[in-house]
């Protein structure tokens, strides 16, 4: 084989004809004539027993071709990849297949996105809002309060049911003197305020005793089923038995009881200084998406749609993997979320983008700086891997590529940079943001059509940001996070909640080191 030509194309993507010789072709075609042979006919024959040259001459020297081209076309392509002097970044496609003359080879013409060519700007001294990390009491005091109810106690009450009780009802719903299908309950429980039941059901138990019986007159929401919607109904509902949740007292009994502590007050300070490390982690994350989104508006390169579509995959199937993390069919999901695989790809797409220029981006910078990921890097990374997973070292080599964690070390190492060199602003005072916001409105009333861009310079000057500065528009989202996602702690509820579990899977590698992608199987 030979590279032909190698000639760039619009939109990062390069033409490449491979010329096949004629031995290789021949030997192709043989292969194709030695796969096909039992399938053909040819008079005078036994099935099978015919030669390649009475078979062409029967049905045409092209009988073969197709399927020798089918087995030469991996080849051409990991020669084509190999022996390109461009950095080529997806599977390249044919184009077209010339044959020559006298079976004397073919030419093979190949499409295939290459790496875009990045200018970059100012990547130092960017500026952003870092978020506060301090923690108010109020934060504690929930903390304290979720213990205490993870520590409750269930009795049963003999009062009056109130707010938060759990009641043990039988109930039977009546419309119009008739009962209704799936209206009716036999010692179903009901936790009072969970808002289970239609509007007021559940307000109309208060102050029901145990034993008690009680008519509820209701009218259906309009928004209901069809067939009940806005209709009138009664609920005739007896209480069987009232469970009360009986909280534990704030002491430190509970702190000894919950954590390694002896005293509530120990207890609360290391609350605290976890509640504290969770905001700080949040805080300096939030300021790295933002500077990166800033870095992004200053790249320049003509990025392929083929890079696109890759980012694209990669957040399909770490989506497909998540929902299947949750014991749930992806496809059944989304019809659960009314929504089509190709809907939900389109929903990806913005972050994708943008995922694929943060890489560009950091790579660009890996390359300006001379970053490089060492033998030792390398090695730190799998062990650090390891203690992660459990496993061992041996374990994360087998899983993990070795390129996919020298690309992260680079990534994280790149995107150091940038935090370390930018210029962190503090959030705008609420009471200063909602004044100038006030003096924007009160200005857009009085200025004339043209005169109201001013709002979004006082909008700016209350972010902190410079106000006669004229920026690139800012992306949605946040972009840096980890390459390797966590699944939720919680089933997700809703298509975006999953969308964004799987967009944060693509995202690039941010502080804490996250494990390299697998190796494709």
């Amino acid at each position: 084989m030979n590279i032909k030509s190698c000639e760039k194309k619009e939109k990062s993507t390069v033409e490449i004809i491979v010329e096949v010789d004629r031995d290789e072709l021949d030997a192709a075609m043989n292969n194709a004539f030695r796969k096909n042979r039992n399938s053909i006919s040819v008079p005078g024959f036994r099935r099978g027993k015919a030669p390649r040259k009475i078979v062409e001459k029967l049905y045409g020297e092209a009988v073969f071709r197709g399927d020798a081209i089918e087995e030469l076309f991996p080849k051409v392509m990991s020669f084509a990849i190999k022996e390109c002097e461009h950095k080529i970044v997806s599977m390249p496609t044919a184009e077209d297949v010339d044959f020559k003359d006298g079976s004397e080879g073919a030419d093979i013409t190949l499409i295939a996105a290459i790496y875009p060519e990045v200018a970059l700007g100012d990547y130092k001294g960017l500026s952003a809002v870092k978020p506060a990390a301090d923690v108010p009491d109020s934060a504690v005091d929930s903390e304290l309060a979720g213990i205490q109810l993870r520590n409750a106690r269930i009795e049963t009450a003999g009062r009056p049911a109130i707010n938060g009780d759990t009641a043990v009802i039988d109930y039977e719903g009546f419309v119009d003197g008739e009962a209704f299908e799936g209206g009716k309950g036999e010692n179903h429980e009901l936790k009072l305020g969970s808002n289970s039941f239609i509007p007021g059901f559940e307000e109309k138990l208060h102050g029901m005793v145990t034993g008690e019986e009680r008519d509820i007159d209701l009218v259906f929401p309009e928004n209901y089923v069809e067939h009940l919607a806005g209709k009138p109904v009664v609920f005739k509902v007896k209480l069987n038995e009232l469970r009360e949740q009986i909280l534990p007292d704030l002491d430190d009994e509970l702190a000894k009881d919950v954590s390694e502590f002896d005293t509530l007050e120990d207890y609360k300070n290391s609350i605290r200084e976890g509640l504290l490390k969770a905001n700080q982690e949040q805080s300096d994350a939030a300021f790295e998406n933002a500077l990166l989104e800033k870095l992004i508006e200053t790249l320049e390169a003509d990025i392929p749609d083929q890079m696109i579509e890759a980012q694209l995959d990669n957040g399909m199937n770490t989506f497909a993997a998540q929902i299947s993390a949750y014991g749930m069919d992806p496809m059944a999901y989304l019809q659960m979320m009314n929504t089509t695989p190709e809907e939900f790809r389109e929903k990806m797409r913005g972050n994708s983008e943008k995922q694929v220029k943060v890489t560009l981006a950091l790579n660009k910078i890996a390359e300006l700086e001379g970053i490089e990921a060492s033998a030792e890097d390398i090695e730190k990374e799998y062990a650090e891997s390891a203690e992660r997973y459990g496993s061992d070292v041996d374990d994360m080599k087998e899983r993990f590529n070795e390129d996919d964690i020298a690309m992260e070390i680079k990534m994280r190492l790149a995107t150091k940079i940038v935090v370390d060199n930018a210029i962190a602003l503090d959030p705008p005072d609420p009471d200063e943001a909602a004044e100038a916001e006030k003096d924007a409105a009160d200005a857009d009333k009085e200025a004339p059509a043209a005169a109201k861009p001013k709002k979004a310079a006082t909008k700016k000057a209350a972010a902190g940001e410079p106000a006669g500065k004229k920026q690139a528009a800012k992306p949605k989202e946040p972009a840096a996070k980890k390459a390797t996602a966590k699944a939720a702690s919680a089933e997700p509820a809703a298509t975006e909640g999953a969308a964004e579990q799987a967009e944060a899977a693509q995202e690039p590698p941010k502080k804490k080191k996250p494990a390299a992608k697998a190796k494709e199987e």
